[in-house]
């Protein structure tokens, strides 16, 4: 009799494990979409401020050019860095080492 009540006790235990199992299995199904939802969304609003930030620049830029004192000396940094690096590349352009006339 002892028997028969260990075995029915262990069979009440396992369907619990079974039961808790499956439940946990969805639940972790459940919060892995949800985790990938918010890393697409997470992606989305980095490149949403990339854009804006890009957007913020051109505008102030825009505005420093156009006169205005606050963003003046910003557009006029930046204007002369885009200078430099325009200066690089033509530099590099007219380097003997720029070509490959000489492989041919």
């Amino acid at each position: 009799m002892a028997e028969k009540s260990v075995i029915a006790n262990l069979g009440g235990r396992i369907r619990q494990l079974i039961d808790d199992h499956r439940r946990l299995s969805g639940l972790c199904t459940e919060l892995t979409g949800e985790r990938d939802a918010l890393k697409a969304e997470n992606r989305s609003l980095r490149e949403r401020i990339r854009e804006l930030d890009t957007e913020l620049a051109r505008m102030q830029l825009t505005d420093g050019l156009a006169g205005g004192d606050r963003n003046r000396e910003k557009a006029r940094a930046r204007v002369n860095r885009l200078m430099r690096e325009v200066d690089k590349c033509i530099a590099l352009l007219g380097s003997p080492g720029a070509t490959n006339d000489d492989e041919r």
